[in-house]
């Protein structure tokens, strides 16, 4: 498997972990060991049945490996040390109503944060601090079955950013949205990621955002088959085949073209492709 190193001391580990579900024939998790380094934003990729929702569900603490360990900040995350490592992972997953439980969208947010028996100052705080940072502070007095999709999750992600993580889980966020709605949600997960102050884990079929991730691990049958750079690993036509990815749309276009005798290039940014279309064009004319 082809691995991306950092010398850094990694915020998430896993070694050699496994994971098998009661009754099922074969391993959801087989083997997979990974690295995350602090502040990355690393995209798990994969068709379904891949194994990635059940890699974030094993990072979260939700599922326990069969085989192997996992680390958080260099610490086992079992036992009692694993209930107190929990609180740094904030978890979202695809269908936000599954996480509404409140009147509001303030009173959702505030769900978790009484329990931590926070004064309503503090509260208060946080709460308006996350919907800033999401911008969706005009949305707080709402109840949550009046948002649209995209609304709901970034509503749902305040939630989970109001008990202060420093790791989030991201368990395809956008599968459930229509594509204005994923890119206003990349957005977000974009803008969270440039603070430095987030490590980010997110499994995700849309290849836009494994693209916008500083590192992609690719899985197939619950194996882990590679991590690296987006642009390199969506680029191999044969691992990308294996794990039955969408060709991203640029990269697609560019294929077609040197199909039809317009040799371009491989490219997945829009803006390099015009230009490499731009100077084949002046080339030939």
């Amino acid at each position: 498997m082809k691995e991306f190193t950092n010398k850094g001391s990694p915020v998430l580990e896993l070694r050699g972990v496994s994971c098998r579900r009661p009754g099922a024939p074969a391993p959801a998790i087989s083997g997979v060991t990974l690295r995350v380094e602090r502040g990355e934003w690393l995209c798990l990729a994969g068709r379904n049945g891949s194994g990635k929702s059940t890699l974030i569900r094993l990072m979260a603490g939700l599922l326990s490996p069969s085989e192997g360990d996992i680390f958080v900040g260099g610490e086992r995350f079992a036992g009692e040390d694993g209930d107190r490592l929990r609180s740094r992972i904030g978890v979202l997953f695809s269908e936000p109503d599954d996480q509404f439980i409140g009147q509001t969208v303030a009173d959702d947010i505030a769900f978790g944060l009484e329990n931590l028996c926070l004064s309503r100052e503090e509260m208060d705080g946080r709460i308006d601090r996350v919907a800033g940072m999401l911008g969706i502070g005009r949305l707080l007095g709402r109840h949550p079955s009046t948002l649209s999709g995209g609304q709901k999750q970034l509503a749902a992600l305040a939630a989970v950013l109001a008990m202060e993580p420093d790791i989030l889980l991201l368990d395809e966020p956008g599968s459930m949205l229509d594509d204005r709605s994923r890119e206003m949600l990349r957005s977000a997960v974009a803008r969270l990621h440039a603070t430095g102050r987030y490590t980010i884990v997110q499994a995700t079929h849309d290849p836009e955002d494994m693209l916008a991730a500083g590192r992609l691990a690719m899985m197939s049958g619950g194996r882990l088959l590679a991590a690296g750079r987006p642009e390199a690993l969506l680029a191999d036509e044969k691992l990308a085949a294996e794990c039955r990815l969408e060709t991203p749309f640029v990269l697609a276009f560019c294929r077609e073209m040197a199909r039809l005798g317009f040799g371009i290039g491989d490219h997945l940014d829009e803006r390099k492709a015009v230009e490499a279309l731009w100077a084949y064009a002046s080339r030939t004319s």
